[in-house]
Formats: C-alpha cells, structure tokens, sequence
C-alpha cells in the first residue's frame, strides 16, 4: 500500500512532489484550484507537462491524486449552481487529466433536503457530462484519471452517505468505467459503520465488493475523527488522537483487498495539514494492521491458485 498525503501545490504544481518527498510520503494529492472559490487556475500546457514528466521520473512520490473543489454540487436544484459547478467539474478533471493524475476525489454535493432518489438522475448525467466535455489527456502514457466520488460523513442532505447511493449513481451512469470510489475513513466512521474489529472491516469491504465493486476502489483517504461513531460530521483527527484510534484503522488497512490501494492523509497535522511524523504514523499502523492478518485466507488461497482471483461487480445491478 502506497501512503501518501494532501500537499499545496503551487503556482507550478511541482511544489506538490516536493512537499510530497519531503514528509516520506509514496504518493500526493492536490486541489487544481482554490478549494473554496469558483475560479480556476489556468495552467500552460508546458506546466502541465512539466508536472507528468516530474512524476513520471520521481524516485519515491508515484502517483498523484487531484482534489475537486468543495464549492460543487451536483445534487443542487438550482440551476445557476448546477451549471456553475457542472463547469468547475470539468475545469478541474481538465487540469486533473493534464497533470497525468490517477484519479479526481469528487464530494457530490447535496440535495438540499430533495431526497436522495430524486436527484440521482441528475447526478449521473453531470458526471457523464463532464467526462466527456473534459480535455483529453494530452499523454497516452498517462494514467486513466476517473472521477472518484467520494463517500459523506452523513451531514444534512449530502449524496454519498453509504455504498448504497454511491452504487446508485454508478448505476444511473450506466456503470461507466471512468467512475470509481474513494473510500474516507473518518466520513465512514460519522456516517456510522464500525469497523473497529478485523470482522467489521471485512464486512465494510465485503459491501463495498458487492454494491460498487472493488475495482472502482481508487484510493482511501486515511484520517482519524474528531466526532464519535455515527456523529455525521465531517471532522479529520491525526491518526491515533481521535475517537476511531489506531486499532480499529489498523484493522481497515490491513485487509488484502486494500494491497495496492493508495491511503492518502488528510489529517491536520500541527494546523497546517500532513507531518512526516503522521505518514510515520500511517505506515506503523499499516504494519499493526497487517500483522492481525498473518496470512491470507487459506479457502481464498486456494481457490485463486485453482481458478485465480474472483470477478468482481462493476454495480450493485450486477449483484442482483
């Protein structure tokens, strides 16, 4: 597992891999623009390529991730805010894509008490939208940059708030491949599920598997809670200080149906984001988890040895 961290970017960008190199981390993540404004930044194409070439060629940060801007919401019923954040989507996933990005982490919005069921058609139709309106990627030797959506805390009338709606939305946009998940561990413990045990992580990836698909799984942002299980607030603790504390983390990350999957931090560190102390942090807890699962499953084994590893379910109407 890569462990990785929400870094500044930057006028060129580049200032991301080495803030990135600097904490130890194996992977960054970053915001194409200003998090809380409309207007995006405007980058040459030599920046841009300048940044894909850095990370194609840096030593210990190997992948990037992309943040999209919190302002988006593509549940909203107004149709001013609905377009102007249809727009800043494909902007950032324009950026994201020319950056050689792996994936765009995308908060749906909220419905603003709507209903979750009425909103979803849209919802789909504007990612479709901006998955084809964005800029192409300007390198073939770059990776597919999908649009990650995010799982919410629970607060209000947020989209998102379990893998059932994630799953709808997927559906509803017809199981497109250039959509994925992004699994947060703090919004997961807000929104209720305990996965404080070995056997409650399997279950949380035994639901992820069957409603969206554990291939769709593109990265996790790892962070600790400030609020108790079931709290539905979106409040980030540096790991082992808040209230899901480090074993139960631990028992998340050490799931093998996590090898390979980027675990980025977002936690606030001293005020000022990510420490090399807290990817420390990540990386010990990674090893506890780890150890709880000395081996593999031995049933697991052995049927991938015969038959290799199971299929898994692009949605949950493939579940069905």
């Amino acid at each position: 597992m890569l462990i990785g961290a929400h870094v500044r970017g930057g006028g060129t960008l580049l200032g991301a891999l080495e803030r990135g190199a600097s904490l130890g981390a194996d992977a960054v993540q970053v915001f194409t623009q200003s998090p809380r404004a409309w207007k995006p930044t405007q980058y040459a194409p030599e920046v841009l390529a300048t940044y894909r070439e850095a990370q194609r060629a840096h030593p210990s940060v190997h992948v990037t991730f992309c943040h999209a801007t919190y302002l988006i919401n593509l549940a909203s019923s107004d149709e001013a805010l609905y377009a102007r954040s249809l727009e800043c989507l494909v902007a950032n996933l324009s950026v994201a894509r020319g950056m050689g990005a792996s994936g765009l982490v995308l908060h749906i919005g909220s419905h603003k008490g709507a209903g979750t069921d009425g909103v979803i058609d849209q919802v789909a139709a504007a990612l479709l939208g901006a998955l084809d309106a964005a800029d192409e990627p300007a390198d073939p030797a770059s990776p597919a940059c999908p649009i990650l959506l995010e799982n919410a805390a629970g607060a209000g009338g947020t989209v998102g708030r379990s893998f059932e709606e994630l799953a709808a939305v997927l559906d509803a946009a017809g199981g497109d491949e250039r959509l994925g998940v992004c699994l947060d561990t703090q919004h997961l413990w807000a929104s209720g599920v305990d996965y404080s045990s070995t056997q409650g992580a399997d279950d949380v990836l035994a639901d992820v598997d069957a409603r969206v698909g554990l291939q769709r799984l593109g990265c996790l942002h790892l962070n600790d809670s400030k609020v108790e299980l079931g709290a539905n607030r979106d409040r980030h603790e540096n790991l082992g200080e808040g209230t899901i504390g480090s074993a139960a983390l631990a028992a998340l990350l050490g799931h093998p149906a996590l090898d390979g999957v980027p675990a980025l931090l977002e936690v606030p560190g001293d005020g000022d984001g990510p420490r090399s102390s807290d990817v420390a942090r990540a990386r010990a807890i990674l090893a506890e988890g780890l150890a709880m699962r000395p081996a593999r499953l031995p049933e697991r084994n052995e049927r991938e040895r015969r038959n290799g590893p199971r299929a898994r379910p692009t949605s949950n109407k493939e579940d069905a």
